[in-house]
């Protein structure tokens, strides 16, 4: 019972850290994924292109982000979405993440076309 109760605190305070550290930022959506900056063949329809900055010369290649959308309920749709980071946004302004179309459409109505999320690497 002890152990049981540890393990929940020690996933509810993991979730408030998370939460804590989720850096806000804008999205917007792309539907060609090939090619792309990092180079991948068949990068998949989870992934996103990042600015000049978060792309950091390819660094950011093949690194993970979970992505909430923290905008209007009539905007957002519940849940987050992870991506793989695939591709270079030239046009994206700081904190801007270019989702696919499919992750997209996920986290928020695509009728949007822009969106405030929230975001950790």
């Amino acid at each position: 019972m002890l152990i049981e109760r540890v393990v929940i605190l020690a996933l509810i305070a993991t979730g408030l850290i998370s939460m804590a550290s989720a850096i806000p930022g804008t999205a917007t959506f792309y539907t060609t994924y090939v090619p792309n900056a990092c180079g991948f063949p068949n990068p998949g329809t989870m992934i996103a292109a990042v600015n000049s900055g978060l792309y950091s010369n390819g660094a950011a290649c093949g690194r993970s982000y979970r992505v909430r959308c923290t905008g209007p309920t009539n905007l957002c749709r519940n849940g987050e979405v992870t991506v793989r980071i695939v591709d270079l946004c030239a046009g994206c302004g700081p904190n801007q993440l270019d989702l696919s179309q499919e992750a997209f459409s996920i986290i928020a109505n695509p009728d949007a076309g822009r969106i405030q999320i929230d975001y950790n690497p």
